[in-house]
């Protein structure tokens, strides 16, 4: 039976990736991005459906949830790709620069779950998989903001797999590092991080990884297969975490 997924974040790298591998896996994805054109990009090369979404914005979560329920069924997969990051100095981080990427990295990840949950309760079954970084689990220079939602997306990710596994429900998170990624490559570019050379070399496997190392990651997440793992962070970063 095809299975309805919603894939945030999916208008390019990860998120885009996931959306290619659960719709090779037969699902019908529905694609959310702030960047609606880029989602319909996406969505008409894999035979997917896109959505206009600001997952930060509540209202606009929760009416793409209703249109994916009229538009493709009951929601039985959620997988938040969709995030934001920036750098700056601890001392000059401002309320609205801390705010903006808890909106978007923990509040987004929060109000995407919690607007399709009831389906999957419903249906006593159900795949959460959430997005964070090798950053929430051991910190980042110039990132303090960033770090700590990645962290929170963590343990939120591990509450639900506590309060939800009686409906046979999962809930794991990848958190992957040293991926080649648009936002990667703009963060270069800025001068925010090292160059890819630096960046392979602190990889045990010598390169980075590729974004569609992370979709394989999370479509077998969401497989049949993988119905006995829950509550896990599972580390898509060439050994540099271990």
């Amino acid at each position: 039976m095809t299975r309805v997924a919603i894939v945030t974040g999916a208008a390019s790298g990860m998120g885009e990736a996931i959306g290619r591998h659960l719709a090779q896996a037969g699902d019908a994805v529905a694609l959310f991005d702030i960047d609606g054109a880029g989602a319909g990009r996406v969505a008409d090369d894999l035979g997917a459906t896109a959505y206009t979404v600001d997952v930060a914005d509540r209202a606009s979560v929760d009416a793409a949830v209703a249109k994916v329920r009229r538009d493709l069924g009951p929601i039985e997969v959620v997988v938040t790709s969709a995030g934001r990051s920036a750098f700056e100095r601890f001392d000059q981080i401002t309320v609205e620069s801390w705010q903006a990427i808890y909106d978007v990295n923990v509040l987004g990840t929060f109000h995407c779950i919690q607007a399709a949950i009831s389906d999957m309760v419903a249906a006593g079954k159900g795949r959460i998989v959430t997005i964070s970084s090798s950053s929430g689990q051991q910190g980042a220079h110039r990132a303090a903001h960033y770090a700590s939602s990645k962290g929170a997306v963590i343990t939120l990710t591990k509450a639900l797999a506590k309060e939800y596994g009686r409906f046979a429900i999962t809930a794991n998170n990848i958190a992957p590092s040293l991926i080649e990624t648009p936002m990667q490559q703009n963060a270069q570019a800025a001068g925010n991080i090292p160059s890819t050379e630096a960046m392979a070399a602190r990889s045990l496997l010598r390169r980075l990884g590729t974004v569609d190392e992370v979709g394989a990651t999370c479509a077998f997440l969401c497989s049949d297969a993988a119905g006995y793992i829950t509550g896990q962070v599972i580390g898509v970063n060439g050994g540099s975490v271990l």
